[in-house]
């Protein structure tokens, strides 16, 4: 399932990339996917093998108003080849390879207590100034580690917690006793 997430994705995004239209397509399949999440008898009903194509595309007409059409037509397409249960799988693959198209990366900060703004900020612009890709910054709060600051940036977590040195200084003391 995860390839074909993969190759409708692909297709989706040089479609839309070829028209010009990426921001666009982006956005609504997010609105499109967030909506099916939200909404628990829209998502059975796009989802259910009991539902027919033609009830399927009807609906979809009444719940979908001006899209994009090439957005449109891979909805229909994927209601037609009865995919659609792989939509949140290839938003996800889409939305990768638009952040990499724009050469952005997720990055997360986790701290003991809220950060101020400010401080975010500069953590966003030395990822921005290391990595030469544009941040999306999310920040955390989890109280467990004590102090410091946890970093994920792409797949590489940089941990400067508190708990983490506490937790390395356990492990120091015991080897050496």
């Amino acid at each position: 399932m995860e390839e074909l997430a993969r190759v409708y994705a692909e297709s989706l995004f040089g479609v839309a990339k070829e028209k010009g239209d990426l921001d666009e397509v982006q956005a609504q399949l997010a609105q499109f996917t967030d909506a099916l999440e939200g909404n628990r008898e829209l998502a059975v009903f796009f989802f259910s093998p009991y539902f027919s194509s033609k009830e399927k595309l009807d609906g979809l007409a009444k719940a979908v108003e001006a899209a994009n059409p090439e957005f449109l037509n891979f909805l229909e397409l994927l209601i037609e080849k009865h995919r659609m249960p792989a939509i949140f799988r290839i938003r996800k693959n889409f939305d990768d390879l638009w952040k990499k198209e724009n050469d952005r990366i997720e990055v997360t900060v986790t701290s003991a207590i809220e950060l101020d703004p400010s401080v975010a900020q500069e953590v966003a612009g030395a990822v921005e100034k290391q990595t030469g890709k544009k941040v999306d910054l999310t920040s955390r709060v989890d109280d467990s580690i004590i102090g410091g600051l946890v970093l994920q940036v792409g797949n590489m977590v940089l941990d400067s917690s508190i708990r983490n040195n506490l937790e390395k200084l356990r492990q120091s003391v015991a080897q050496a006793g």
